[in-house]
């Protein structure tokens, strides 16, 4: 017998044990705002009601949490990230003779990364985070100053109101980019505020410790947008130019570097070295764009997501 909404919560997120922490967040904000917004309706058709009795005809309607549990694992079963076709849920483990047929010589894990989408998803995000690391430092520092200044008036209060709720926004469009270009699961929607008035809703959003790591996952953004542009941008940058280093020189004669008024060319025999090795910093740089967008997956999830 389930006698509240937060011990249903309870018994839901003990169903879910081993599912992924976004998928857990989603089903518990999913169930927590249809129960109360049922309770909600059945109390104003009978103001009499018992919660108790309200609560018995609503989870018969809506379903027990091992039953949501079920229905939330079979939708994460069929789901995977936009641009990474990987499940969440790991696949049952092969035979050994199986996996013995399936392990690829090191060659080919080696540059098949150039046709993974994981790698090239990650290396856009990588990319693209110098944009919005900008963006998110420049709207938390403002609307965490604007907030700060306007507290003395009473206009002060809405307004941080208003900057949290945006910052919670972000992290949710965040989210998503993490998920369709990085393969890391994240939560779908945001997280349910119960109506409580604009003075609970304030408190709750101030006391919540995600709505400050979210404007630190906002301000970190950018150090780390710099980081990862600069990187890869010079790591692609010298690994193409090297690749194209024959057709630069014997094509326009431009040389590989210019050192002290001195133009240095390559010998003839040194050009094929010089497009191998653009080749392999190439393909390095993929594996480790594919890493760095793991690691950071990694982090945001930490940051963004209940644990």
């Amino acid at each position: 017998m389930i006698n509240s909404i937060e011990e249903y919560l309870r018994q839901l997120k003990k169903e879910m044990n081993g599912c992924d922490r976004a998928t857990i967040q989603d089903a518990l904000s999913d169930s927590e705002e249809y129960l109360r917004n049922a309770l909600e309706s059945k109390r104003q058709a009978n103001p009499s009601i018992a919660e108790q009795s309200a609560l018995e005809t609503i989870v018969e309607e809506y379903g027990n949490p091992g039953e949501i549990a079920e229905a939330y694992r079979k939708i994460e079963s069929r789901n995977s990230p936009s641009l990474v076709a990987e499940p969440y849920k790991k696949a049952p483990a092969a035979s050994p003779e199986a996996a013995q047929k399936a392990k690829a010589p090191f060659w080919k894990k080696f540059f098949g990364v150039v046709i993974d989408p994981r790698a090239w998803g990650a290396l856009l995000y990588l990319l693209f985070a110098l944009v919005t690391g900008i963006i998110y430092f420049t709207w938390t520092v403002t609307g965490i100053s604007l907030s700060l200044g306007l507290l003395v008036l009473v206009i002060g209060i809405p307004v941080a109101g208003l900057f949290i709720l945006s910052t919670r926004g972000l992290a949710l469009l965040e989210g998503r980019m993490v998920e369709a270009l990085l393969g890391i699961r994240m939560p779908h929607r945001p997280l349910f505020s119960q109506k409580a008035g604009l003075w609970g809703k304030f408190k709750m959003l101030v006391t919540d410790k995600y709505s400050w790591l979210s404007m630190l996952y906002m301000i970190l953004q950018l150090p780390l947008g710099i980081f990862y542009f600069s990187v890869f941008i010079t790591l692609f940058a010298v690994s193409l130019y090297l690749i194209f280093t024959p057709l630069l020189e014997l094509g326009f004669g431009l040389p590989l570097f210019t050192s002290f008024d001195a133009m240095v060319f390559l010998s003839n025999w040194m050009m094929p070295f010089a497009v191998i090795a653009g080749a392999l910093i190439f393909v390095l740089s993929l594996h480790l764009a594919k890493l760095t967008g793991t690691i950071q997956g990694k982090f945001a999830k930490a940051m963004l997501v209940r644990n």
